[in-house]
């Protein structure tokens, strides 16, 4: 079975994600549904309803029906798989769930969302108590929102939706970051992540520290580490943000980038250049041919915050992309 769970997280409240609407949430708030964060728990933790979940919890039911819970994708795009994840959820989890999905163009509310055309993307399954329950989806098309119904009620840790980023080119500016992964940017291969995985280096916002960024073991030998990061969509690349903030004494000392044509041909974008430690650097870039990926080498290891990469996107694909998951 593919590994979904390594594709982003369309929902999570890093891409701006965020609960539109619940059925119901006495307990525990639906928004932490949506929380990038690891979900934690507290034993004996109680306020005036109980004991605090982290978490999204219901009422028990005494009437017919069940609970859902509406989210905006943070990152519209095609959803490959989800994790209804019940975590310290034991004797109060939902024993079974369901989730739906809808396209919809604009910022739409609670009305427009009930009465919108959704599709079952995972039928009604079994859910495990304080488990991570992750779930294959085959539908191909590109979705807005989702709906998670739990039957008939109870506790939900975290809703992961993993999938591909899908933009709306009407909503992009001529020149953006293509390597963002809201936009659609994603790494597809590195030479080592002991300390923290590169595709956070492509995530929104700043650092939030040390961990929220690529850090690699110490090389004892004489070659360099790389990551490899494939663009949003082909484009020429004309300016890069090479941030090592909160790496002070572990920052690469230098580094460089290499852009690699649809043809297979490697274009030197920044030759090798001097870092500093805890400094978001911003560099132009050299002229060259449109690229489909770039490159990052650091010399000869080190940790980066985050990586941007400004350039001009091949509209056409784009919008190719974005008729291709219209229809299933």
């Amino acid at each position: 079975m593919e590994d979904f769970t390594a594709l982003p997280d369309l929902a999570s409240r890093a891409f701006g994600g965020g609960v539109v609407h619940a059925n119901d949430e006495f307990f525990a708030a639906a928004g932490h549904l949506v929380l990038p964060s690891a979900p934690g728990h507290a034993p004996k933790t109680f306020d005036h309803k109980g004991q605090v979940y982290d978490g999204w919890e219901t009422r028990r039911r005494r009437s017919p029906g069940h609970d859902f819970a509406v989210v905006r994708l943070g990152a519209p795009g095609v959803i490959h798989g989800v994790d209804i994840d019940t975590a310290f959820f034991t004797g109060n989890f939902p024993p079974f769930a369901s989730l739906d999905a809808v396209a919809l163009p604009g910022y739409p509310g609670p009305e427009e969302l009930a009465e919108a055309a959704w599709s079952e993307v995972l039928p009604r399954a079994e859910l495990k108590g304080d488990s991570s329950n992750v779930f294959p989806i085959g539908d191909t098309r590109r979705f807005t929102h989702v709906r998670l119904n739990i039957f008939p009620d109870g506790g939900v840790a975290r809703l992961r939706v993993h999938g591909e980023v899908v933009p709306d080119p009407d909503l992009l500016p001529k020149v953006f970051d293509v390597a963002a992964a809201e936009h659609g940017g994603r790494v597809v291969d590195c030479s080592n992540m002991f300390y923290g995985h590169p595709q956070r280096m492509l995530m929104p916002g700043l650092a939030l520290n040390m961990g929220d960024g690529w850090e690699t073991s110490r090389r004892r030998d004489d070659a360099n580490d790389w990551v490899l990061v494939q663009l949003a969509a082909p484009a020429r690349l004309r300016f890069a943000d090479l941030d090592t903030s909160h790496f002070k004494g572990n920052a690469p000392g230098w580094a460089g980038l290499t852009g690699i044509t649809a043809e297979g041909d490697q274009v030197e974008l920044l030759p090798r250049t001097a870092l500093r430690p805890d400094t978001p650097h911003r560099f132009p870039l050299l002229k060259g041919p449109e690229v489909t990926h770039a490159r990052l080498d650091i010399y000869p290891d080190g940790g980066m915050a985050r990586l941007r990469l400004h350039g001009r996107a091949d509209r056409a694909h784009l919008w190719a992309r974005m008729r291709q998951c219209l229809e299933p």
